[in-house]
Parts: structure tokens; C-alpha cells; sequence
């Protein structure tokens, strides 16, 4: 059973979640286009994470960073190596936008590799396939042919 709850990034249960999606950011494209936090910077203020339980064992995370204009920024969004393949990383992006919605926050955004980067080819279509669309750059970014920017925003719901 899938499970989602928040938690701190920092306590050593999660340390491998993150760590892993850490490696993989350093290694899919340039460190002057890496936006990836560590475990300090997602416990960090403005900053929720979230982490993905399968059974009792971690297996994915992901996190929301309030921004000023009353959007909210997805970060930090990985499910291990060995979990892949099962819807598992959707589960996450939905749960977030739900809960951002509950919120009133006004829309998501994100920033991932670019097309350039083919390590983030199956981020873009997941973004892509939930109704994100291609956007300039979100608060806090500048252009960056290695960085692809992109937006959701969230209605209501009656």
C-alpha cells in the first residue's frame, strides 16, 4: 500500500531517497544548470517534503517551496531506482497539486532538464501527460538552455 506523509528529509530513514535523487541531478547535466536541494536545503523555511512509503519502506519524495506570487514551486520529486515503472512518481505529482489546491495556491510550477537532457525525457512527459505546460522561467530562475521551465495551474475545485 502506497503511502505519503510529511517528513523530515534530514532523519537517516529518508537519507537514501534523497541522497539518490541528489546523484542523479549531479550527473544528468551541467553543475552550473543543477537546481537539486540536499536534505538541508528541503528541511529548509517556506519548504514541505513529503516522503512515499510502499509497505513501510521508503521509496520515493517530493516537496512544494511557497513562492511569493502565490504559486508554489515542486521540487525534489524521485522514486528509487527499484520502484520505478509503477505509476509511482504520478501518485506524487497528483498528491502534491491536490494538496496545493487545497491550499488556494494559484498554480504549480517547476524547473527540469531540458530536451537537451534526454536523463529527463520521462519527467517531461509525466509533467507534459498531467497538463503542465512550457513557461519563461519561474520565480527565482534566469534562462538556461540546460533548464526547460514549466507551469500548472490549479482551479478550485466546486
Amino acid at each position: 500500500m502506497i503511502d505519503i506523509r510529511l517528513a523530515d528529509p534530514t532523519s537517516p530513514a529518508l537519507r537514501p531517497v534523497v541522497q539518490a535523487h541528489f546523484a542523479h541531478s549531479e550527473t544528468a547535466g551541467p553543475a552550473e544548470s543543477n537546481h537539486t536541494m540536499d536534505a538541508e536545503g528541503l528541511a529548509g523555511p517556506g519548504i514541505r517534503f513529503w516522503a512515499m512509503y510502499d509497505g513501510g519502506q521508503a521509496v520515493g519524495c517530493g516537496a512544494l517551496k511557497a513562492l511569493p506570487d502565490g504559486t508554489a514551486e515542486v521540487k525534489s520529486v524521485h522514486v528509487l531506482a527499484d520502484a520505478r515503472g509503477r505509476g509511482l512518481a504520478r501518485i506524487m505529482m497528483t498528491r502534491l497539486a491536490e494538496i496545493a489546491r487545497a491550499e488556494g495556491v494559484t498554480a504549480l510550477v517547476l524547473e527540469t532538464g531540458a530536451d537537451i537532457l534526454s536523463e529527463y525525457d520521462a519527467a517531461r512527459k509525466l509533467y507534459e501527460s498531467l497538463g503542465y505546460s512550457y513557461c519563461g522561467p519561474i520565480f527565482g530562475y534566469k534562462e538556461d538552455p540546460n533548464s526547460a521551465f514549466m507551469r500548472l495551474a490549479l482551479e478550485p475545485r466546486s
